[in-house]
């Protein structure tokens, strides 16, 4: 028999709605204080270059021009020899086109605009490294010598496996950073027994995270030389810690003020805060800075470009027999990116007897890569999804027959020789072959149009998290939290805390504090913040549910354990007239001649096993035959979700991914030419989906309950972004029998190959 709840399960309005609807909310650029400077980039015109001058006279002349700062001008922590730790700037070598070379600060946005352009950098050209192919061979000229990004320690953030996917000790080329290699079986014996074998090169060009709020931060010196800083970000105790380890500050000189996020999908962890903090030391007043559009697009940190190629092997019944993939992502300027978690999931879905995975990350002059909502899996979903279903239609075999036949269960081996638990592939695959959409796929087909299929999975992210909570004098209570509140999840907090309190959601308040007062909580991504930070939310709520029984119970002159929570009244449990408010509770405990302790519930998590989410997604596309225009028309997609504490939040997240999937399918892409020029540094030429673009989207939650989450609850946020890709491309196969092998998938391309 199900249970039933009170709170959770049920559609439930976003607590942050109102201002966000109404224009009130206030983000980081709205903040102003007495004395702010605003500061605008001046970034490298080149790709690589040695920095020979850096002239400010005639930007200082600019009135209300304050500083005009290079790295050497930053109070940067420096090491043993007296170097700097980092550059928050570029020194001596520009690695990039818009890598940052000085900061203006002025009085006013306009002045510093004004200041900025007015800048001279004096470059000698250094030899230009773009194509991610290239930059692996041995003879490849040198990127930059060692510089780290913090891709590593964000990988960790959003995904448990990312830190068991390196290679240690492999002599690299020069420009590899870092190297994958997975070996299972006997590769060439897997081939040798299978009787189709399907050969893919695959390609994706880097996407940005299409997020409206543009990179922000405004840092604030104080007299007791501590620094405040206000930032949109996802993850405030790693900025803590990174602004701190950069300016050689202690942990407790540094506060973090997590701000509204104006859309972050894994690109705000920690990018420009430890500059502007550095900066607003430099000159001793507030500092704020907020990249232009095109400033993100040039030096933000988009989801990197990758290559693939794979070979699969397959009998003719469909079992699958042997996997042989080499993979090469970008790095951009600094080590760092998604490879490890890719060739993961490359070879994680469908059980591969044998199976052979190499990868190499690279360097390039381009910006280092950063986190996109599931990092790394879109790029391998879309190389092993179209393979799949490649090997499908020569073998003439039914698309989700042949995954349904291969796809991992509970116990099948990742790559990296971890097992999964249990995990909702099979449910989802087999609620996408029941839909109407699948069963009726050739009514669609009949009239012209593709029917593509594709699954997705995230492992999921582990991380501390915890809680505190109190009871006010109004007989609210406050969670008090200290992770960021992204996509909701406050409002799944409220419904989690008013479940335990037997309240209403309307009767608590969720706040994210600042790194001063907030409990920890690790960064917002890696669909982990309601699986890690929910059931600290539970214990801390059900400790102050025990604290608040004791003090009814002396009160009521009952025992505790015969008490009950109803409607915001602790009551004896048959005897509804023997009662006592929240409130009353609450004036107990806060007076002089009370007697007793205020009621505050403290609450934590260890997790140690992550909690996989997976999505099988179903497109049905037209092709337009005299343009290559691709139309989607219909979408279906199906999740794992655990179990929907608040229903309507978890159909958002999918509907979001879904619209960032077909995006990463249809348009969105950054390319650079062969000087490392970028082609799309603003939304003129970067085509980010309208609603227009977006058809109906379907979908199907699969409740396959979590051992850890919160009432068998799971991250939700990245699985519904990962397969898009790929079952468009598939979909388009199936339209016209072309097979396309490279992100985005523009109509001249889809052109080319059919005409």
């Amino acid at each position: 028999m199900a249970t039933t709840y009170s709170s959770i399960g049920k559609r439930t309005k976003r607590l942050d709605a109102p201002p966000k609807l109404t224009g009130s909310e206030r983000f980081t650029a709205d903040l102003a204080l007495p004395g702010m400077l605003r500061a605008r980039i001046v970034g490298s015109e080149v790709a690589h270059a040695r920095i020979r001058s850096v002239r400010k006279d005639a930007a200082l002349a600019v009135p209300g021009v304050v500083a005009v700062l290079t790295n050497d001008d930053l109070p940067i922590r420096t090491d043993e020899s007296g170097m700097p730790v980092t550059e928050l700037l570029a020194g001596h070598e520009a690695l990039y086109v818009g890598h940052p070379v000085a900061l203006v600060l002025a009085e006013t946005e306009v002045a510093a605009q004004d200041a900025a352009e007015l800048v001279e950098i004096e470059y000698e050209p250094l030899p230009v490294v773009i194509d991610i192919k290239e930059a692996i061979r041995e003879d490849a000229p040198l990127v930059s010598q060692g510089r780290s990004g913090a891709f590593e320690e964000e990988a960790a953030m959003h995904n448990a496996d990312a830190a068991s996917a390196g290679t240690d000790g492999e002599d690299l080329p020069p420009n590899v950073s870092n190297a994958v290699n997975f070996v299972r079986g006997d590769i060439d014996q897997g081939f040798r027994e299978a009787d189709e074998i399907v050969e893919l090169d695959l390609r994706s060009l880097a996407v940005h995270q299409g997020y409206i709020e543009t990179q922000v931060a405004l840092a604030a010196p104080d007299l007791f030389d501590r620094i405040t800083v206000y930032t949109s970000t996802q993850a405030a105790f790693h900025g803590r810690q990174k602004v701190a380890d950069t300016l050689g500050l202690p942990l407790d000189a540094v506060k973090i003020v997590p701000m509204p996020v104006g859309g972050g999908f894994g690109g705000k962890f920690v990018l420009i805060e430890p500059l502007v903090a550095a900066a607003a030391r430099a000159v001793n007043r507030p500092v704020l800075l907020q990249y232009t559009r095109s400033d993100d697009f040039l030096t933000g940190n988009p989801a990197p470009e990758a290559a693939f190629r794979i070979r699969l092997g397959a009998k003719r019944d469909g079992t699958l027999t042997a996997l042989d993939v080499s993979i090469v992502y970008d790095a951009g300027s600094a080590s760092g990116s998604p490879l490890g978690i890719a060739a993961i999931l490359v070879g994680g879905y469908y059980r591969f007897p044998h199976l052979r995975i190499t990868g190499y990350e690279t360097r390039t002059h381009r910006p280092s890569s950063g986190s996109y909502r599931a990092p790394g899996a879109q790029q391998a979903t879309f190389a092993i999804e179209s393979a799949m279903s490649e090997m499908a239609a020569r073998l003439g075999i039914d698309d989700i027959e042949i995954r349904l036949r291969n796809c991992a269960t509970e116990g099948d081996l990742r790559p990296n020789g971890g097992p999964w638990p249990r995990i909702g592939l099979k449910e989802c695959l087999e609620a996408l072959r029941d839909h109407p959409a699948w069963q009726h796929r050739e009514q669609a087909r009949a009239s012209g149009r593709g029917v593509g299929v594709a699954i997705g999975g995230w492992p999921g992210g582990i991380e501390p998290a915890s809680a505190a909570c109190r009871l006010d004098a109004d007989g609210k209570l406050t969670v008090m939290l200290g992770s960021v509140d992204l996509n909701g999840t406050n409002t799944t907090f409220a419904q989690i805390a008013a479940e335990v309190l037997g309240t209403n959601v309307d009767d608590i308040r969720v706040v994210t504090a600042d790194t001063d007062a907030a409990p920890y909580a690790g960064g917002t991504g890696g669909s982990k913040i309601t699986y890690t930070v929910g059931p600290a939310v539970k214990r801390a709520v059900e400790d102050a549910v025990e604290q608040i029984k004791n003090i009814a119970a002396q009160h009521l002159e009952a025992a505790p354990e015969d008490l009950e929570l109803v409607d915001g009244t602790v009551r004896v449990k048959g005897v509804p007239g023997a009662a006592v408010t929240l409130k009353e509770i609450a004036a107990l405990s806060m007076s002089m001649s009370g007697g007793f302790t205020p009621v505050q519930g403290r609450g934590g998590s260890g997790i140690t096993q992550s909690a996989p989410g997976f999505a099988a997604h179903l497109a049905e596309v037209s092709v337009d035959d005299l343009t290559g225009e691709v139309t989607v028309h219909r979408y279906v997609a199906v999740q794992d979700v655990g179990f929907a504490i608040n229903p309507a939040a978890v159909e958002g997240q999918i509907h979001g991914g879904v619209a960032q999937g077909i995006g990463w399918a249809l348009y969105e892409g950054l390319p650079y030419d062969a000087e490392g020029q970028p082609r799309a540094s603003t939304l003129m030429d970067y085509a980010l989906p309208r609603a227009r673009m977006i058809p109906p989207i379907e979908t199907v939650l699969v409740e396959i309950a979590s051992e850890a989450g919160p009432y068998g609850a799971k991250g939700v946020g990245e699985p519904p972004a990962i397969p898009g890709a790929a079952a468009i491309a598939n979909a388009i196969r199936d339209a016209t029998g072309a097979r396309l092998t490279s992100l985005p998938i523009h109509a001249a391309d889809v052109l080319e190959q059919i005409g």
